[in-house]
């Protein structure tokens, strides 16, 4: 089954104004924030962890110190890597926007009560949100509903599907600053599918598989002004090294922290260096 890219771009469109709650009513796609300013200061927390999966897959650490890089060379931008949740509180101040790669990202903020009043205190005074691939997971209960509302997507195997194929990811919602500097492209991924939304997302990117049309990426922007942004790709670490993807992550952070995209998109550059994974055991490296 095929369809034109205009119908495909209405029909992820028109899942804005019609998505669930976690109250289960249905409401509209709520207007976009004031402009950003482009030479604001900003900092950027990532969160990764240790491997957990096999080689060249859920690279977490090495994915988030690249984008570091990528992110530092941007003047007014300071980013900090961390290996879980910071155990120095000092790491949270004035931090603008957290980018999380990790397991289950939902239980890593809002599972434990102590943690979730933390994040929930970043998140009042408008701190941005930007969670990959695994990280959309969450355990039911308190925290997914705390990370419905913070996040605006919930993934949970009881509800949710997961499929690896190749497809086009298509950008549906281009006039977004997230959608700069990059075009439709073909990816092999891990998939998540049929996750849970929240009212008043905006879908950004999505995919066809088998004739069904599915959000991969969406954004939030939530009562308080503060930024989200949720996207289910990031299994495979080659897809980090494609330039789009990239530029779509970065893109994201820059845009939940306050700061203006540029019209080119955030500069997205990387080293073969940067690029290469860490030593792993597993692979009998040194």
């Amino acid at each position: 089954m095929t369809i034109s890219r205009r119908r495909f771009q209405a029909a992820v469109l028109g899942m804005a104004g019609m998505v669930l709650s976690p109250w289960g009513r249905l409401g509209p796609t709520p207007t976009r924030a004031e402009e950003d300013c482009a030479d604001r200061p900003i900092k950027v927390l990532l969160i990764g962890k240790d491997r957990d999966h096999p080689p060249g897959t859920h690279e977490y650490m090495d994915e988030c110190r690249m984008l570091a890089a990528c992110l530092t060379r941007i003047e007014g931008v300071e980013a900090v890597v961390s290996n879980g949740w910071p155990t120095d509180p000092a790491i949270l101040d004035g931090v603008s926007t957290i980018f999380l790669y990790t397991a289950v990202g939902g239980d890593v903020l809002f599972k434990d009560p102590a943690r979730r009043v933390e994040m929930q205190r970043l998140l009042d005074r408008g701190c941005g949100l930007v969670s990959i691939h695994w990280s959309t997971g969450v355990s039911d209960g308190e925290p997914a509903e705390a990370q419905l509302a913070a996040l605006g997507g919930t993934f949970d195997t009881s509800y949710s599907k997961l499929k690896f194929a190749t497809a086009i990811l298509r950008k549906v919602d281009p006039d977004h600053p997230i959608g700069r500097g990059w075009n439709d492209f073909e990816m092999h991924d891990e998939f998540y599918l049929e996750l849970k939304y929240a009212q008043g997302i905006r879908p950004l990117i999505a995919v066809e598989l088998d004739g069904v049309t599915h959000t991969l990426g969406w954004t939030l922007e939530r009562p308080n002004g503060g930024r989200s942004f949720g996207f289910v790709c990031g299994h495979f670490h080659e897809n980090f090294v494609n330039d789009n993807y990239r530029g779509i992550l970065l893109n994201a952070i820059l845009w939940t922290a306050g700061r203006e995209v540029p019209a080119e998109g955030a500069p997205k550059a990387v080293t073969a260096e940067e690029l290469t994974l860490s030593p792993d055991p597993r692979r009998g490296t040194k």
